[in-house]
């Protein structure tokens, strides 16, 4: 008990350390709406799930998943309830790296689109899975 006394300085610095080496680990297995570039596939194949593409025209027409509907994220909540009027259709958001997505999965979840999900690392993450991309 006199060492944790004594100690009790050290203790916590190696429990924050700890805690900082777990927490990428905690969160990515807990990040809402995250779908991997398999699970995406699944849903297009199986659910009919409708891929919107939240970058720039330039970086769409640079590459993006086949069938994708480009809606820059500035135009994301005005174009979206015209572009898909079905809010049970799943909806998966993708970006260059996912962080984009993200803040349009929000605004999708504001509107309405319950079954909206983030393709987690983005374009990015789908060519490392080898899944084909279309150019514009």
């Amino acid at each position: 008990m006199k060492f944790l006394i004594d100690n009790w300085m050290l203790i916590a610095i190696a429990l924050a350390s700890g805690g900082m080496l777990l927490w990428p680990l905690i969160s990515s297995g807990m990040a809402a709406g995250s779908l991997s570039a398999a699970g995406a596939v699944q849903l297009i194949n199986r659910e009919k799930a409708v891929v919107i593409d939240v970058c720039e025209a330039p970086e769409f027409a640079a590459g993006h998943l086949a069938g994708a509907k480009n809606l820059p994220l500035g135009q994301f909540e005005e174009k979206l309830p015209a572009t898909v009027k079905n809010k049970a259709l799943p909806l998966i958001l993708v970006c260059a790296s996912g962080a984009r997505a993200n803040r349009a999965l929000a605004i999708a979840k504001k509107l309405g689109y319950e079954q909206a999900q983030c393709l987690s690392g983005g374009l990015k993450s789908w060519k490392e899975a080898n899944l084909p991309i279309e150019k514009a």
